[in-house]
């Protein structure tokens, strides 16, 4: 990257005001709750990673306080504090009350920038109960403080330092977030993220409430990312293939390597951003790595003349990838604004990616047979799969002649006020299929624990009968031909018992959703039913309990506990009759619904591998770590 570009005050340009982010706060940082709250934090730092990116900034250090403020420290070049050309004010005020204040819009401040809406510091700001900064450079050390935006003194010289850099401290409003309480794990995870994106940028976080301290710098960039990515997963060759090329003012980085699994797993960033709806990169990348491998089979003759070639899908089968770009004027579309959408990009990284990934299978033809004869038997098993996903479409979505028999279907034939509940075993499902309500509410019995998918390819999937039923009733399809659109029900909700085994169970239906339907788990469309664990009676007054602590607080509404007393406590949603059941767990009016997010593909990823996986030793210290945040689990 370029390093001689000016950074002062004519670099800052003025877009707009601050008068609406009190106001209307979500429009700015997406929400008020957790994840708006940790946007403050990526705001910030994302203006000290573009000090990096410039070339000026090699350390960034996050702290949370005990009381949940916090602090972020660059040594870049230090905000300017000059008076701003326009706005006749310190342009360190400007960048800390305007919006849209920043050497990011169109100035020649960064040549490129992170930070998915650039609302930057003045949103922070505006959304603090307090704030201040603290400026490193040219000799000096500069000083403001703002409450809510609101600027409390003027920018004062406080001493003199050699030192360069901006450190912002802030104390997000209790009266705006739901919650200020951040969490340690959710901004680890990013400032990781942050630091395999970026080489050799060291990043550390600190958090004072509880003495923990973590420190990223990774100088392998992406390819430790995927190797990172990749550590509880069998790898099929040894180091990641990378891939490092630029052209014009874009810059392509991409890390490849294979493990023995059978689902896909490619990341592509923009400028840090994660583009979680993919775009131009990521089409630039699928292009070319399938015409590589197939061109690099034929020429050695894993593929005859007359053979079908690899699909996209074929190539990519157990594939842990990233894809970063870093350009100057990145364009987002989508309706997260996660997709890149600038069409130059995609012959950018074709070209790029063919001619590395080529040479590298060229002077490593024993990892390129590993690889193709990988895409080789997902192609069998594709074909395979096909033939048995015959089997399980219906003509059409009406067509009531060809469901799973097991099925107690709805009568609405409207899926989006349809839901269809996954029982555990044939007694529960013979309550709930007499309690329901049978205008809008389905019933699929499963027998026994489905099979674990993360061990096993589609089509031998497709073998069993419960997955079978599920993809017959949903109508949906699966993998790579699921269709959103198609399902007949718009709430799937798993209905376990309140034990190990209904955990297990209710895992082994997330696993498989997350694999193979992963747009139900996206779009929201999986809930998980909150059956009672107590019946409290006395006399003829009835309570029901999801909770230890809720069973003590309706024994002290009860008068405490004495011999007219009678707890029942539920092993399983079978102990239930039919009305017991709509009224503790199916009735829309009182029922508990946990509706199944996912906000960080990452780590979900990673949280199925270490669960589902085939390694132990991962297993067994996530349970370690997470055993103390674990309730209602019967032993």
């Amino acid at each position: 990257m370029e390093n001689q570009q000016k950074y002062d005050e004519s670099q800052i340009q003025v877009l707009e005001g601050l008068e609406a982010v009190r106001k209307r706060p979500g429009m700015y940082i997406g929400s008020t709750g957790l994840r708006g709250l940790h946007h403050l934090v990526y705001e910030i730092v994302d203006n000290s990673i573009d000090e990096a990116l410039a070339g000026y900034c090699s350390d960034i250090k996050v702290r949370i306080n005990k009381d949940n403020s916090i602090l972020v420290e660059d040594n870049g070049r230090g905000m300017p504090v000059g008076n701003h050309p326009k706005m006749q004010r310190p342009t360190v005020e400007v960048i800390m009350t305007v919006l849209h204040a920043g050497g990011k819009f169109g100035g020649s401040g960064y040549k490129v920038s992170g930070g998915l809406h650039g609302v930057g510091a003045s949103v922070v700001n505006a959304l603090s109960e307090y704030c201040k900064v603290t400026v490193k450079r040219e000799g000096q050390i500069w000083e403001q403080d703002y409450s809510k935006g609101i600027v409390l003194n003027d920018v004062v010289a406080v001493g003199e330092t050699e030192e360069h850099g901006t450190i912002t401290y802030f104390k997000p409003d209790e009266t705006i977030f739901e919650s200020i309480e951040f969490e340690y794990e959710t901004l680890e995870q990013r400032l990781r993220e942050l630091a395999f994106l970026n080489k050799g940028i060291r990043i550390s976080l600190e958090d004072e409430r509880t003495s923990k301290l973590k420190e990223f710098l990774y100088e392998g960039g992406i390819k430790s990312f995927v190797s990172y990515l990749n550590r509880n997963k069998q790898k099929i060759h040894p180091e990641p293939i990378y891939v490092e090329g630029s052209k014009d003012d874009y810059v392509v980085e991409v890390a490849i390597q294979y493990n023995d699994t059978y689902s896909e797993n490619i990341f592509s960033f923009a400028n840090n951003i994660d583009t979680i709806e993919g775009g131009t990169h990521l089409s630039g990348f699928k292009t070319a790595l399938t015409r590589v491998l197939n061109d690099y089979a034929k020429r050695y003759g894993y593929i005859k003349e007359n053979d079908k070639n690899l699909s996209g899908d074929d190539t990519r089968e157990g594939i842990t990838a990233v894809v970063s770009i870093k350009l100057t004027d990145p364009q987002f579309e989508g309706q997260t604004k996660t997709k890149l959408g600038n069409t130059e990009v995609r012959g950018i990284v074709d070209s790029i990616v063919s001619e590395a990934v080529n040479i590298f299978f060229e002077e490593n033809p024993k990892i390129a047979k590993i690889v193709i004869e990988k895409g080789l038997m997902a192609s069998r098993a594709r074909e395979a799969a096909r033939k048995a996903r015959e089997l399980t479409r219906r003509k059409t979505a009406l067509d009531s002649t060809s469901l799973p028999g097991k099925l107690a279907d709805c009568q609405s034939k409207d899926p989006s006020e349809c839901e269809i509940y996954l029982v555990e075993g044939d007694s529960a499902g013979g309550s709930a299929k007499q309690g329901r309500d049978r205008k809008n509410q389905a019933i699929l019995p499963l027998k026994g624990k489905i099979m674990n998918v993360e061990k096993q390819r589609l089509d031998k999937i497709l073998g069993y009968e419960a997955i079978r039923s599920m993809i017959t009733a949903f109508g949906g399809g699966i993998g790579k031909d699921f269709e959103i659109d198609k399902m007949r029900y718009h709430r799937i909700i798993i209905m376990t018992d309140a034990d190990v085994d209904g955990a297990h169970i209710r895992t082994l239906l997330l696993t498989f959703f997350y694999r193979y339907m992963k747009d139900l788990v996206d779009k929201g469309y999986i809930y998980i039913a909150q059956p009672p664990l107590y019946k409290l009676q006395k006399g003829k007054k009835v309570q029901y309990a999801y909770s230890d602590k809720e069973l003590q607080q309706l024994l002290t509404e009860f008068g405490g506990k004495d011999k007219n007393t009678n707890i029942q406590r539920y092993k399983g949603l079978g102990e239930m009759d039919a009305t017991q059941l709509w009224d503790t767990t199916m009735n829309p009016e009182d029922r508990t619904l946990l509706k199944v997010t996912v906000d960080d593909a990452i780590q979900a990823d990673e949280i199925f591998t270490i669960l589902m996986g085939d390694k132990v030793e991962p297993r067994r210290e996530f349970i370690e770590e997470n055993a103390n945040k674990v309730v209602n689990l019967d032993i």
